[in-house]
This record gives structure tokens, sequence and C-alpha cells, in this order.
């Protein structure tokens, strides 16, 4: 099995605030944007075992009312056990 991480992706759609949660093996600055604008409705999410589909850049984003895209990963959780015995 891989190794798939969560990460958080914080974004602008027409000037208003967005964020989700996404679990994958890697992230860049190119998969931000590009699962961004899968979030935002205007790039069409991949299937797997299909052909690769087309790609979203940045620029291809802005026209469409993606901006200021961040990404960080997400903080791991810790649980403990419950204290009241």
């Amino acid at each position: 099995m891989s190794q798939a991480d969560l990460y958080v992706i914080d974004y602008l759609l027409h000037g208003k605030p967005r964020s989700f949660i996404i679990r994958t093996a890697q992230m860049n600055n190119a998969e931000a944007w590009q699962w961004a604008s899968c979030d935002a409705g205007i790039a069409p999410i991949p299937r797997p075992g299909r052909p690769p589909l087309k790609r979203f850049s940045k620029p291809m984003a802005e026209r469409f009312g993606v901006t200021d895209v961040h990404w960080r990963q997400s903080a791991s959780l810790v649980w403990e056990e419950d204290q009241a015995k």
C-alpha cells in the first residue's frame, strides 16, 4: 500500500475563501492548483484507471476565478487513551 498523507488546500474562488482536505501520495504547487480547480468545479475529477485528463495550470485556473492557492500538510492526530477510568 502506498503512503498517502492528508493535505489542506486553501484558495479563493471569486474572492470568497474556500478550503478542503485531500488524501494523496504527493503534493506540490501544481497539484494544489489542479485540486483547487477540481474543488471549484471547473476541472473534472480524475478517475482511477482512466487516461489522464488535461491539467489546469495556475493561469488557466485564474481565468475561472481561482486565486491565492496555498497548501499545507495536515497535522497528525495523536489519540490518547480515555482518562476517565
